[in-house]
């Protein structure tokens, strides 16, 4: 990519490269640095970087990371701070924000740093205070954080995903703990402790195991009605959002919050229970029908625990190219959750989708009570036609992605368009 200056721009690519332009080096691309030379570039790294794009160095930059809850925990920060009265920006799963205004649509996780600092200098030219981003297991072992300098640090919680890329489960850890080495403030669910982090000074937060922000009492039933507690000063949290987890996210986002501005109690409370949760995270597009995110077997967990009270029809697959060993772990815990079960399609990518559907069905102690649609509008159809009066249909794994990747290109795709369609909703 590049960003234009006045009369030059930098890039990360040495194919954009012509003579007179900044070449961005990173730990990424730094063996092209002679090939950047030989086109006669200005060798930069993200320290000059963020001079020449006149970053204010003063944004507190917060970071979240976790196999769950980063999405929903970092968009939670975003609004609080915005109903609180701050400018912030926001980059993740869902796209670039600055302000409450989509700056950029949906891309990884985490952004090559060339991307995350063009973001950085509309934060600073919007007047931001803060800069919120999602922090994923791939950027911290491939340096996409380089020369950033964070105010607060989240971690959410640890399971088994991204095994294709890390080989295995410590592999995987190693890489989150990467993340916590610096002198930043640190949150970390003590909840979720699956992984020995090398932390000064870090702020806990839990429901099950003493900690710094704890929840005293919740309730479920109807949405996240709880007290939370910090030293010896009670606040409320409630939201009509679904889940545990969800209780998890909230409480993570108000401690970073609390901590890093020190809010009126009152005003933060109003905040968090503004905050009304994520598109395609339990959300339900149609009456009795939820679409979510959830595509690791703790996280279709989560969901599906939250939702057990109804007789669940679930509409699920596994990505292709991606960790193979979970796809029997997510049709486990699918099976133990279920009235029905529907194997589908996700991103298939350069897989065989027949053989994805099958792995997942090796995880069923009954395989045979699976139902196997390759195609994913007419498993949805077949959910949506089997739907009794009390049934609730959970379709999982897309959340609210817009295509489906097959075969290397993106189909536009829509798992809440779909089901309106079939619906007829307008």
């Amino acid at each position: 990519m590049k960003i234009k200056l006045e009369n030059t721009f930098i890039t990360d690519n040495t194919l954009e490269c012509e003579k007179g332009c900044f070449f961005l080096k990173t730990e990424q691309n730094k063996q092209f640095e002679n090939e950047a030379l030989k086109k006669e570039c200005k060798i930069i790294d993200v320290k000059e970087c963020k001079k020449i794009l006149n970053i204010d160095e003063n944004i507190k930059i917060i970071g979240i990371t976790g196999t769950n809850g980063k999405t929903t925990t970092a968009a939670a920060i975003y609004s609080i701070l915005l109903d609180l009265g701050y400018k912030c920006g926001l980059c993740g799963t869902r796209g670039a924000f600055i302000n409450d205004e989509q700056i950029d649509e949906k891309s990884l996780t985490t952004s090559a740093i060339l991307k995350t600092l063009e973001y950085l200098k509309i934060a600073t030219q919007k007047g931001c205070e803060f800069f919120v981003m999602e922090v994923s297991s791939h950027a911290l072992v491939q340096n996409r954080i380089e020369g950033l300098k964070f105010a607060a640090k989240i971690f959410t919680n640890i399971t088994q995903d991204h095994l294709d890329f890390h080989q295995n489960f410590e592999n995987y850890k190693q890489a989150k703990e990467l993340f916590f080495t610096d002198e930043s403030l640190k949150f970390i669910n003590k909840d979720a402790l699956a992984i020995k982090f090398n932390v000064k000074n870090a702020f806990t937060y839990g429901i099950e195991n003493p900690s710094l922000y704890q929840i005293k009492a919740y309730s479920l039933e109807n949405g996240i009605n709880a007290v939370a507690m910090i030293k010896n000063t009670t606040f409320h949290i409630e939201s009509p959002m679904l889940g545990l987890f969800n209780l998890y996210n909230l409480l993570a986002a108000s401690a970073c919050v609390n901590e890093l501005v020190k809010p009126n109690l009152d005003d933060l409370e109003k905040a968090i229970n503004h905050f009304g949760g994520v598109c395609g995270r339990v959300e339900q597009v149609a009456d009795g029908v939820i679409v979510d995110f959830a595509h690791t077997p703790d996280g279709i967990e989560k969901v599906l625990d939250a939702l057990k009270n109804k007789k669940l029809i679930v509409v699920f697959g596994a990505g292709g190219n991606r960790d193979r060993t979970k796809r029997p772990l997510m049709g486990k815990v699918v099976e133990h959750f279920a009235k029905t079960a529907i194997i589908t399609s996700d991103n298939p990518r350069d897989e065989d989708p027949k053989i994805i559907i099958e792995e997942i069905a090796s995880g069923f102690k009954e395989p045979k009570k699976a139902l196997m649609i390759e195609d994913r509008k007419e498993a949805i159809k077949k959910a949506l036609e089997l739907k009794e009066k009390d049934d609730l249909v959970v379709i999982l794994g897309k959340g609210d992605e817009e295509t489906q990747e097959i075969k290397g290109v993106k189909y536009p795709f829509s798992d809440k368009l779909v089901v309106n369609e079939i619906l007829r909703i307008n």
